[in-house]
């Protein structure tokens, strides 16, 4: 019997793992470029890591009083996005290398993403990535998006997994701070190593403040041996 046997994992994806924030940022720009603003930042879209689409872009709305619905924004940022997502997304390799370390093991695994249905299997069919994490959740097919742990308890569940033996790996804080809520452990490789010492991310039960420079597969999945040896908490 595996020694991780009774651990599930579950992966954000956006910034976890694949680098994909460059291609929502530049989603992003052009929209609001074409609804009026013109001088949308990478400062300005740190703002957004880590809550969904949707969420993002009913704050837009609210913040630079656009005329746009929120559907119609929903729209176009995720035409934008999956243009730019299927010329190419970026899978960190040590990332790749746990998926394939965990699915040797028979370790259940799920992705539980802020990202739209379609953009999530567009980046795991176009990474290869579909072969091991056949088993997704978007944020639209739950009630409430990150910080809520709708997407992660949904997970768990499509697992058969209890929340207490999941163990969640999360770039920023309302993924964080989702996964706390869920009752699960969780891996914290943030994204912004400027908001490494967010509360959200030092409860986490490891946390890389270094972020992905800093994460390796096979310290992952040994840290991993031994918290399945602790047992849940």
């Amino acid at each position: 019997m595996s020694r991780l046997s009774g651990t599930a994992v579950i992966f954000d994806l956006d910034g976890t793992l694949v680098d994909s924030e460059p291609n929502y940022y530049e989603a992003g720009r052009q929209v609001l470029a074409e609804h009026g603003v013109p001088d949308f930042s990478w400062a300005d879209h740190e703002r957004y890591v880590g809550i969904s689409t949707q969420e993002t872009v009913a704050r837009w709305k609210a913040r630079y009083g656009l005329r746009a619905s929120v559907p119609e924004l929903l729209a176009a940022k995720n035409r934008r996005y999956l243009e730019l997502a299927r010329g190419g997304t970026r899978v960190y390799p040590e990332m790749r290398k746990f998926v394939e370390l965990l699915a040797g093991e028979g370790v259940p695994m799920s992705v539980a993403s802020g990202s739209s249905p379609e953009a999530i299997e567009a980046i795991l069919a176009g990474t290869g990535l579909d072969v091991h994490l056949r088993t997704t959740v978007s944020a639209d097919e739950v009630a409430h998006g990150k910080p809520a742990p709708d997407v992660f308890l949904e997970a768990a569940r499509r697992l058969g997994a209890a929340p207490a033996d999941c163990v969640v790996l999360e770039d920023a804080a309302p993924g964080a701070a989702a996964a706390h809520a869920a009752g699960m452990r969780c891996i914290a490789i943030p994204y912004v190593a400027a908001q490494a010492d967010a509360p959200e991310f030092t409860r986490a039960a490891l946390l890389l403040r270094g972020g992905q420079e800093e994460f390796t597969a096979r310290a992952a999945f040994e840290w991993l041996g031994r918290a399945a040896d602790r047992g849940p908490g």
